[in-house]
């Protein structure tokens, strides 16, 4: 018995990621995170950076997505700051491909975490979002594990105006958080309805 087209295929043709093609689509991710941060070039895509490359090891790139943006649009469509980039590429991150944005309205909805990386980007974001979703607001350094010699950080300090010892400091916070950060998240899908 043959199946009836779907929708899609009556109107476009065949799928191109289907049994037809014998190319499955890749599943959608179940969880959104996106780091802020206040011009998308340092801390944000650091952190983005560094949240990717975790998930990827512990097997969770596929359902996990990561975005960065900023909470200012000083830096649109920039690549990340040179310093964080070499900072990054020395403890093997790759940054180079991102681009900063600004925090949309519709981030808010869109992700289930929305991590600022201290209070005056956390703030800036709780001005912005509606009242329902801001659960979602958190700081990333909240998930730094408590037995970690850097638990009880406050912020990701921004290192924009400082040497190279305040990039690798981030980098230090920003590892320590993401890797409470995936054991939260792995928590949260292993409750969550799978697609």
């Amino acid at each position: 018995m043959s199946q009836a087209p779907s929708l899609l295929s009556r109107l476009f043709g065949k799928s191109a990621a289907g049994p037809e093609s014998g190319v499955s689509a890749a599943p959608a991710p179940r969880l959104r995170v996106l780091m802020v941060c206040m011009g998308n070039i340092c801390r944000s895509p650091t952190a983005e950076a560094v949240l990717r490359h975790r998930l990827e090891r512990a097997g969770l790139a596929e359902a996990v997505e990561v975005d960065s943006a900023g909470t200012h649009a000083y830096h649109v469509g920039n690549p990340p700051d040179e310093r964080s980039r070499e900072a990054g590429e020395r403890r093997g991150y790759r940054l180079g491909h991102l681009r900063a944005r600004k925090v949309a309205q519709a981030d808010y909805a869109d992700f289930d975490l929305l991590l600022a990386m201290d209070w005056d980007n956390l703030a800036l974001l709780e001005e912005a979002c509606p009242g329902d979703l801001r659960r979602r607001l958190r700081r990333l350094t909240e998930f730094i594990p408590t037995q970690h010699e850097l638990a009880g950080a406050a912020v990701v300090p921004d290192p924009y105006y400082g040497g190279p010892a305040g990039f690798e400091h981030v980098l230090d916070l920003v590892e320590a958080a993401c890797d409470g950060l995936v054991e939260h998240l792995r928590v949260r899908l292993s409750h969550a309805p799978a697609p």
